[in-house]
């Protein structure tokens, strides 16, 4: 797994999805609370992160992955007090083996896109036409998304390719990201020629530069519902952050990533 820490500050445009610990050009202090997220929340929770310590003065440490992952890790000691899953079942069975203080809260419904990089020779539509195309006639070569086994982002990607009726016909030119950030960096920097990723990744401005990108419907994958939780050892810190997340300033950043939760426009 690839995680990525980042406190209090947005990734780096030129590291793409890719950043470090630093606020203000200092280490962030040991004590601050490591969150564990999902990869799909890397741009949208640093900029939260941001603001919250701009608000209150205090900061949390932010590192990101794939939620299946994360809640092995978890399950085996890991010292996270907090958790931001892209797939709420993995809340929930964190919360039936004892290891979370309640059951959580949503914070929002992740949508998928296919993208194509500037210069690919598959275009970007929400029907996957000319991907279908692109497979027919040998222009895809290779097609990036998270590996469905343990990134919830990836298995929607599988069910959305079903859907279609082209997992069969694509599977042998998959390169799977460890995570749905490695797979927005593979669609992303053309080492595939396209991929299926987050609305939330293709909306960062890093991102969205380097090529288009076209929403999958969605009813053609399970609902990507979104759910964070604070682990029975969270502290002050984290307990504020979680509360932070669901006020009007941090719903409003999501929101603009693409987080909406039901009865909101994204």
């Amino acid at each position: 797994m690839r995680a990525i820490a980042i406190c209090c500050g947005v990734p780096l445009a030129g590291a793409a999805l890719t950043g470090s610990a630093v606020l203000n050009n200092r280490a962030v202090a040991p004590a601050s609370p490591v969150i564990a997220a999902a990869a799909d929340l890397s741009y949208a929770l640093a900029e939260v992160a941001q603001s919250f310590h701009r608000e209150t003065g205090m900061a949390v440490r932010l590192t990101f992955g794939s939620s299946g992952n994360f809640t092995q890790q978890i399950l085996q000691g890991a010292p996270f007090e907090m958790f931001l899953s892209a797939d709420e079942g993995y809340v929930e069975q964190l919360a039936k083996a004892g290891k979370t203080r309640d059951e959580g809260a949503l914070y929002g419904i992740g949508r998928i896109g296919i993208f194509a990089p500037a210069g690919s020779p598959v275009l970007a539509d929400s029907e996957l036409t000319d991907l279908a195309a692109a497979l027919t006639d040998g222009r895809l070569k290779k097609f990036a998304i998270a590996n469905p086994e343990h990134a919830p982002y990836g298995r929607a990607a599988q069910q959305a390719l079903q859907h279609a009726g082209l997992w069969d016909k694509i599977k042998g030119r998959l390169v799977l990201g460890e995570n749905v950030s490695q797979a927005t960096q593979f669609a992303a920097s053309g080492s595939a020629q396209g991929g299926i990723i987050p609305l939330s990744l293709a909306r960062a401005p890093p991102v969205a530069r380097l090529g288009s990108f076209a929403l999958i419907p969605e009813s053609w994958h399970a609902p990507l519902r979104q759910r964070m939780v604070l682990m029975k050892t969270a502290g002050k810190t984290a307990k504020a952050f979680y509360d932070y997340m669901q006020q009007p300033a941090a719903r409003a950043v999501l929101r603009r990533y693409g987080f909406a939760l039901p009865g909101e426009t994204s």
